[in-house]
C-alpha cells in the first residue's frame, strides 16, 4: 500500500503519531542530541488525552529553538500547523503536510549542495503514491520509515498491543533522527 493510501485510511491515533514521528526525525534541525521536546505529544497520541494542552506546551518550548535555515523553518512551521483538535480531518491534513516536509528535508541532505532538485514535486508525488521514483537514499529511507510506522500503527489499532505500536513508531523515529544527525554532522565536517 502506498504512503498516501495509508494516510488516507489512518485513524486519529495513527495520523497524530505519524505526524509527530515525521517531526521527531527532523528534530536535529531544531534541538540538541539529548533533547526530547516531542515526548509529551507522543503520550497523547494513543487517545488524544490532553493533546491541545501538551501541543501548546511543546510549541512554547520549541519557539526557543534557533532557526537558521529553510528546512528548520519548515519543521517549526509544521509544529505550528498542528491542529489543537484531535480529530481525523485536521490530523490527516497535518500528517500529510508533515510527511511531505520530512521528505523534502531529507531530500536537501541527499543533494550535494543542499538545494531541492528541479523535479522535486513530481518525484515526491510519485514516491508517495507508490510509483518508482529516482529519489536519493535519505528520501528513500524516510519514505520507508513513514510507510512502516503507519503499517505498524494500523496493525495495532484497537488491540491490547496498541501502546507497543506507538513505542515501535517512536523507536523507528529515533533511529531516523540519528541518521539525519549523522548526515548533518558529516556535512558540517566537510565544510570546515
Amino acid at each position: 500500500m502506498s504512503l498516501l493510501e495509508l494516510i488516507g485510511r489512518a485513524d486519529e491515533r495513527a495520523l497524530a503519531a505519524g505526524a509527530v514521528a515525521c517531526l521527531e526525525r527532523c528534530l536535529p534541525l531544531l534541538a540538541g542530541p539529548e533533547a526530547e521536546p516531542l515526548r509529551p505529544l507522543w503520550a497523547s497520541c494513543e487517545n488524544g488525552q490532553e493533546w491541545a494542552i501538551r501541543l501548546a506546551a511543546v510549541r512554547t518550548e520549541m519557539e526557543q529553538a534557533a532557526v537558521s535555515d529553510g528546512p528548520a523553518a519548515l519543521v517549526r512551521a509544521m509544529l505550528g500547523a498542528a491542529p489543537s483538535d484531535f480529530a481525523a480531518v485536521p490530523l490527516r491534513e497535518w500528517a500529510d503536510a508533515c510527511s511531505l516536509v520530512a521528505l523534502r528535508v531529507h531530500g536537501r541532505f541527499d543533494a550535494p549542495n543542499g538545494d531541492a532538485p528541479a523535479d522535486e514535486e513530481d518525484l515526491l508525488k510519485a514516491a508517495r503514491s507508490g510509483e518508482p521514483a529516482a529519489v536519493g537514499p535519505l528520501v528513500a529511507g524516510e519514505l520507508e520509515r513513514q510507510v512502516r510506522i503507519l503499517e505498524i500503527l494500523a496493525e495495532t489499532t484497537g488491540t491490547a498491543g496498541s501502546g507497543a505500536g506507538l513505542r515501535k513508531a517512536l523507536d523507528l523515529s529515533t533511529e531516523g533522527r540519528r541518521v539525519l544527525r549523522a548526515v548533518m554532522s558529516r556535512r558540517a565536517r566537510g565544510r570546515s
